[in-house]
């Protein structure tokens, strides 16, 4: 078995772990990124094939590479998959993919990650950048519906071709399932849309005004911060809840002939049911109802708070030191998961890392 030593691991190769790699490279620091794909990008391939971003073109780019699209653009799911693996190839940056990491322990003030190929790194300090959506969240009732509607989770719908004939039912009327509700319905389904709404952004952002008012937008989200009264309350509003409507807006809904319903709240002789008491006959289902990180990889307990979730100031563990995190929802600011918040959040996570490195070098 081969163990190789670095100062820092980065586990995860998206946006995040790319801009962690690009700060530690200037740093000249002992790194590499491993990411489970075959290719840089590969969780946006993996997205469904309509899906744009809302992150105008000067808010999506890593440090010293443009992306490379309109100036009045947004990226597609594929463009920002290409771009980022243009960015690692030419930064020239260690990315060990197809690398799966299957166990993090940490173990005498260092940490040991253990891979699917039997190899093993000692790392000082390890950020996770792995992601946020991976594990589907979906209601225990699901399990209810008649084997012969067709489910599927917003993760894995690719395209129309995911509908069966017939009608579809979109559970979750944030961005995503208001994606796919208008793909449905567009393609030809009879299509309603279940869930709270979420409230839109005023405006059309797929226009040069738009575009450019979407940086107030953008910065407003930046500046909502848990360490102020507004962001803790905007971060209890929203824990569990998309975010306000973007691209799509309830008229857009509406024209297309697109049902809004409320919630489905269970499941009746094999059929959703409403809050209401209606009974939805669906041929196609599709959760459009969040997703959490996969961390159980980590198999360090004082990592995670009481309810499993990584315990953390600003994306530095609290009871582990060495032990950061970037791109979780609400890391910092209501921006944090996105290409628009994330930067920020690695560049305070590796000075805090190396700050506190560099202190207890000295004091050795």
């Amino acid at each position: 078995m081969s163990t190789t030593t670095l100062d820092l691991a980065i586990i995860g190769a998206g946006a995040a772990g790319l801009h962690a790699a690009a700060l530690a490279r200037d740093r000249g620091i002992a790194f590499e990124v491993y990411d489970d794909h075959p290719r840089v990008g590969d969780s946006w391939r993996e997205r469904y094939r309509s899906l744009r971003l809302f992150t105008p073109r000067r808010w999506a780019k890593l440090p010293g590479m443009a992306l490379d699209i309109g100036v009045f653009e947004y990226p597609t799911g594929a463009q920002l998959a290409d771009y980022l693996e243009r960015y690692a190839e030419a930064f020239d940056l260690p990315v060990r993919t197809s690398t799966r990491v299957s166990r993090v322990t940490a173990e005498a003030g260092r940490f040991r990650l253990a891979f699917s190929d039997s190899r093993e790194v000692v790392a000082d300090q390890v950020i996770v950048a792995a992601g946020a959506h991976h594990r589907p969240i979906t209601p225990a009732f699901a399990a209810e519906l008649d084997p012969v509607i067709r489910q599927l989770h917003s993760l894995d719908y690719q395209g129309e071709e995911d509908f069966a004939d017939g009608p579809v039912l979109v559970v979750g009327a944030a961005n995503s399932g208001t994606d796919v509700a208008l793909e449905a319905v567009r393609s030809g389904h009879p299509t309603i849309i279940a869930g709270r709404n979420p409230g839109q952004v005023p405006g059309r952002i797929d226009t040069p005004i738009g575009n450019l008012v979407s940086s107030i937008f953008i910065r407003r989200l930046r500046n909502t911060t848990v360490d102020t009264e507004k962001g803790r309350r905007f971060m209890q509003e929203h824990r569990g809840h998309g975010v306000n409507l973007v691209r799509n807006h309830l008229v857009d809904l509406d024209r297309q002939g697109v049902r809004r319903v409320g919630r489905v709240t269970g499941v009746v002789d094999g059929r959703p049911v409403l809050d209401d008491g209606e009974v939805v006959d669906a041929a196609t289902v599709v959760w459009c109802t969040g997703s959490l990180p996969r961390l159980d990889w980590l198999e360090i307990p004082a990592a995670f708070d009481a309810n499993g979730w990584p315990d953390h100031e600003r994306g530095m563990a609290t009871a582990v030191p060495g032990l950061a995190f970037v791109g979780l929802p609400f890391q910092y600011s209501a921006a944090s998961p996105t290409l628009m918040g994330m930067g920020r959040d690695a560049a305070y996570v590796m000075d805090r890392l190396f700050s506190v490195r560099r202190t207890a070098l000295a004091a050795a």
